[in-house]
């Protein structure tokens, strides 16, 4: 069970690798299925997805609004999603590692400074 459920929010977000939330909040499901595999069978109902969770996250926000802002924190944000899957208990606060799924969202690599002028001190001594 646990590996369908793995291969369940795998495909998801592979299917939306251009939609940076889906790839967060499946990361951190997959993070969560880590430490409580016997979650496994509540995240495979059919008729849940990350998309879906994003949408009850959306819908607790707006309930949150302040003028034109509406802002969750992270714990708030996965305890909604987790709540969206069913599964009782608290949000381990723990950082989620993002990885970039296109290279166009990966963070560019610094490019060594190549430098053909070498001056030493020594050079402007008589």
């Amino acid at each position: 069970m646990l590996e369908k459920a793995i291969s369940k929010l795998r495909t998801e977000m592979g299917q939306n690798n251009a939609n940076p939330y889906i790839q967060v909040v499946g990361q951190f499901l997959l993070s969560h299925l880590e430490s409580n595999p016997d979650t496994a069978e509540k995240i495979m109902n059919s008729e849940k997805t990350i998309a879906k969770s994003l949408s009850e996250m959306e819908k607790e926000a707006k309930k949150k609004k302040v003028g034109n802002c509406a802002v969750l924190t992270d714990q708030e944000g996965f305890g909604i999603v987790l709540k969206y899957f069913g599964i009782e208990g608290q949000v381990v606060n723990r950082p989620i590692e993002i990885k970039a799924v296109e290279a166009n969202m990966a963070e560019p690599t610094a490019k060594k400074a190549t430098t053909d002028f070498d001056v030493k001190l020594e050079d402007f001594l008589v």
